[in-house]
């Protein structure tokens, strides 16, 4: 009988700059393909899937790249430059995702001048081709979605009283309805742990009020069954050890990446020596920050929609349960 499994799982969670993206991707399994959709990736497919931090870094996401195209190809979407596959791969339309961009400042996230594919037409060969390997052994993937959620949106959700480990649960949990929604059957849902937080349920966002039998919590696995949903688990370092979380990793990370250097790209034109950040706390950010300063005054950009705010409860939701 075939089951839908889905991986989720985020990509720049803590950073000061850029958005944060939260990845699904859902597989029709059946067979020995239940346990291997589960499972940590093995053989040649290792070297091309399995833990992110270990296969691609900023500046050097090829290969999540190549994931991206090869499952936007499939989906018979558009997939010729990299706005298309990240449209094709998007749960919110493009009209969703500007809403709350200043009028002037739009161009700052969603420009796609000089944006150009960085995979070889080898791997994508290649990973086309661990599609259809994956096929064969009884893991389909029949669906990729991706959360955006902005700088600005953050920010506003910090203003409401929620942590960044919130808003990275409630998109977690928008890509699970979704995969219920475009399946028509209940999935089984293995999300990477957010955060520090044992008990999920106190903090759902969209399943808020669901009915739910908490099947196990704790540190290593926190498991829930729900009704019209199925079962959703967080697991820790699943990225690691799971195979539809490793690849929803890998995607993230291109995605995470593109839209950064869109961040990067609107800065430079008003000062080429700004460096090329990646959005986290690094000294090359520190001097992004501080260097782009006088000239976003000058420009009226709104620092709500330039760099992340925090509750106070953040670091502690980090290091503990809750």
């Amino acid at each position: 009988m075939v089951a839908f499994r889905v991986g989720i799982d985020e990509n720049g969670l803590g950073p000061r700059l850029g958005p944060l993206v939260v990845t699904a991707v859902t597989a029709a399994t059946e067979g020995d393909g239940n346990k291997r959709a589960e499972s940590r990736p093995r053989g040649k497919l290792a070297s091309r899937l399995g833990d992110s931090k270990a296969l691609v870094s900023f500046g050097d996401t090829a290969l999540g790249e190549a994931w991206a195209r090869a499952v936007a190809m499939r989906s018979g979407a558009p997939a010729s430059t990299p706005d298309e596959v990240a449209r094709a791969l998007s749960l919110d339309a493009a009209e969703e995702l500007r809403r709350p961009c200043p009028r002037d400042h739009a161009a700052q996230c969603w420009a796609t001048h000089d944006e150009r594919f960085e995979a070889s037409d080898e791997i994508v060969a290649a990973v086309l081709g661990d599609l259809d390997k994956l096929a064969s052994l009884g893991v389909s993937i029949s669906r990729v979605r991706v959360a955006i959620v902005c700088t600005q949106r953050l920010n506003d959700g910090i203003a409401r009283g929620l942590s960044r480990f919130d808003l990275d649960l409630h998109a977690m949990e928008r890509l699970a309805l979704d995969a219920r929604a475009a399946t028509g059957r209940d999935v089984i849902v293995t999300c990477g742990k957010v955060g520090g937080f044992d008990r999920y349920a106190p903090h759902f966002g969209p399943l808020a009020g669901w009915l739910h039998t908490t099947i196990v919590e704790g540190r290593a696995r926190s498991e829930y069954a729900l009704p019209a949903l199925g079962r959703l688990a967080f697991v820790r370092d699943a990225d690691a050890g799971h195979l539809l979380v490793a690849m929803a990793s890998l995607v993230g990370k291109w995605m995470r990446d593109l839209l950064m250097n869109r961040i990067v790209r609107y800065h430079r034109q008003d000062d080429d020596t700004l460096p090329r950040a990646s959005g986290y706390h690094d000294p090359v950010t520190s001097r992004f920050v501080e260097a782009s300063a006088l000239a976003r005054k000058r420009r009226a950009l709104p620092d709500a929609c330039f760099e992340r705010r925090s509750l106070a409860r953040d670091a502690a939701l980090a290091g503990r349960g809750s």
